[in-house]
């Protein structure tokens, strides 16, 4: 009687195993990524001109028009490209007065220190 009793419980939680697994996945995989997306595309809705964006190819480039379901962007001073909105996936911080000039005083290289030698390169790596 003991046994099969047993024998019950693991067949419960042997059917039981299968169904918290899939639930965990669904948790832990699918319902974050159906997140990103939605966020994504709410972003891509929200462009507007005047905007500095990044296409999933890498290009950045600042947006001129916004159509129905493309972007008009541009990629250097009048030169004009048209993308699919989907191809933006992120709008950049644009970048303010005050950031770029500390940026630039903090990457110029001081006269006083020397020429700056360990930003030249050495030679081509050798393969052994």
């Amino acid at each position: 009687m003991l046994l099969s009793s047993a024998a019950g419980g693991a067949n419960v939680w042997a059917l039981l195993l299968p169904v918290l697994l899939l639930v965990l996945f669904w948790v832990v995989a699918i319902r974050p990524q159906r997140k990103r997306q939605r966020e994504t595309a709410e972003m891509q809705q929200k462009v507007q001109p005047g905007q500095q964006v990044m296409t999933g190819a890498g290009l950045l480039a600042t947006v001129h028009s916004v159509e129905a379901d493309a972007v008009v962007l541009e990629i250097a001073p009048g030169v004009y490209a048209r993308h699919v909105r989907q191809a933006i996936v992120r709008i950049m911080d644009s970048p303010t007065d005050g950031d770029s000039t500390a940026d630039a005083e903090s990457t110029s290289e001081d006269p006083a220190k020397g020429s700056g030698s360990s930003s030249t390169p050495e030679g081509p790596i050798k393969e052994s």
